[in-house]
Order: structure tokens, then C-alpha cells, then sequence
């Protein structure tokens, strides 16, 4: 069987429905929390989100989920326990938290960029500003999300840094990186992440359905690439059943980056 046949015949389960480019996103995302332990995990939206509650009833039953503000929830969003501002900035502040977040625009090191496009003064683009990027990515763990991957994201080098790379939080020396690490970007078309010598992006997975041709030419860097290249592995049958029957039955998932491509 050809790489292209074997390629085209994942992103079935076992029982032989297609699964959807969303849920593979899905378990990409999940995948991010593995073997985490007893962290809090802070997704940003609503894939990350399901990835999140997809861990903690599979394989990361000790991850810790929040509403954002004052409470520990279960994966339903029952209220679990009480999570006071200060026990907040314990965990946030001493590595024991793995943010998800998007980004508008990343480099070959990870540094990220939510703040403006454009160098000059005013910006081309105003955006949502630096907010907490830089706090987090020097405190604990931060991945990426992006549901569209594109020259405009993947870019040479970002417009500005607000959330940190590898390349800058080794500068910095070892206080700024204790705690730095960003364990994987997870976009629609594939898993990737900063496994090499240099830190630099690693294509770690494609997702099932899209060419290694697509990918570089969405990404405006050299990526380094894996011989063999993995492909994201598939949904089992239960995790299968817990996105479309229990976390997501209304199918929201696929409106943020679109139902089954092949």
C-alpha cells in the first residue's frame, strides 16, 4: 500500500464512519495534556476546550478544569470546587498550568503575536493586545491552537512578540525558562512541534487527508519533517463516542474549521 492509499484509508474508526478534520483536532488537542498529572488546564476555544474534557474522562483523569474565574467544574461544567485567586497564581505561577491558546501570527520558535500586524506606527492592524501571553509562556507550559493555517500565521518572524519563543526565552537565561515550554501547535492540518536541536518547528504529525505539499506551502518557514512522517492518529471508537454524543452532540466542533476534507 502506497503512503497516498494509506494516507486516504485513515480517519475511519474502527467501526468505519468518517471522522471528521475537527475531530482529529479534537484528540490533537486532547493530546496536549497526557500524562500531565494534576494541572490546571486553561484551553481557549471551543476545540482546545473539547480536547481538554476529552482528556480528563480518558487518559488525564487527574487534570484539573476551571471556568475561567472562581470554580473548579467537571467535564459537564458541575462545579467541583472552589478555585481562589491566589491558589490560581500558585498554579499559573509554578509551572502546574498548560495554557491552549490561538495565536495571529507564529515564527519557527514559537514566539507568538496577538497584539498588531504591521511594524509601523500606527499599526496596520490593531488586535487584541499582549494580554497575558508573555506571563504565561515564562510561568508554565503553553500551546497553540489555529484553525486555519496559513502564510499569515506561520510566519518568518512575527510582527511582535507577545508570547515567548524558544529562541528568546533562551536568551533570557535560566529564569526566564524554568518553566518555559510549549509542548505542541495544533492547526487544521497538522500536529507540530519544537523537537529539534535548535528549538526550531518540527512537523510532528499530519492529520489524515492533507498532503505534505499543502503544509509547506501554507507555512511561511522552512519546517523541519520527520522520515517517516506520522500521520494524527484516529479517535478510538469511545473517544469517538464521548465527542459526538456527549461533549459536542450539536456537532459545533466542525463550524470551526469545517466538516470531513479529502
Amino acid at each position: 500500500m502506497t503512503g497516498d492509499e494509506n494516507n486516504r484509508n485513515r480517519g475511519r474508526n474502527r467501526g468505519g464512519s468518517a471522522v471528521s478534520r475537527a475531530e482529529h483536532c479534537v484528540v490533537a488537542c486532547a493530546e496536549a495534556w497526557r500524562g500531565a498529572g494534576e494541572v490546571l488546564a486553561s484551553p481557549i476555544g471551543l476545540i482546545p476546550s473539547l480536547g481538554a474534557r476529552l482528556a480528563r474522562l480518558t487518559f488525564s483523569p487527574d487534570l484539573l478544569l476551571t471556568d475561567g474565574e472562581a470554580l473548579l467544574t467537571g467535564e459537564d461544567g458541575s462545579v467541583e470546587g472552589w478555585l481562589p485567586y491566589r491558589r490560581h497564581l500558585e498554579l499559573a505561577g509554578g509551572g502546574r498550568r498548560h495554557v491552549m491558546m490561538g495565536a495571529s501570527q507564529l515564527d519557527r520558535h514559537g514566539n507568538q503575536n496577538i497584539s498588531r500586524i504591521g511594524g509601523g506606527e500606527p499599526p496596520g492592524r490593531q488586535l487584541l493586545g499582549v494580554r497575558g501571553a508573555p506571563v504565561n509562556t515564562l510561568n508554565h507550559p503553553v500551546s497553540y491552537w489555529v484553525p486555519r493555517h496559513s502564510p499569515r500565521v506561520f510566519v518568518a518572524r512575527v510582527d511582535m512578540v507577545c508570547g515567548v519563543g524558544y529562541d528568546r526565552a533562551a536568551a533570557a537565561g535560566p529564569s526566564a525558562s524554568r518553566y518555559h515550554r510549549i509542548p505542541r501547535v495544533v492547526s487544521d492540518l497538522g500536529v507540530f512541534d519544537f523537537e529539534t536541536p535548535d528549538r526550531s518547528m518540527r512537523l510532528a504529525s499530519l492529520h489524515p487527508g492533507v498532503t505534505l505539499e499543502r503544509v509547506r506551502a501554507a507555512t511561511g518557514f522552512a519546517l523541519t519533517v520527520p522520515e517517516p512522517l506520522p500521520y494524527t492518529r484516529d479517535p478510538g471508537p469511545g473517544e469517538l463516542r464521548l465527542i459526538r454524543e456527549v461533549l459536542d452532540p450539536k456537532g459545533l466542533r466542525d463550524r470551526e474549521i469545517g466538516p470531513v476534507a479529502r
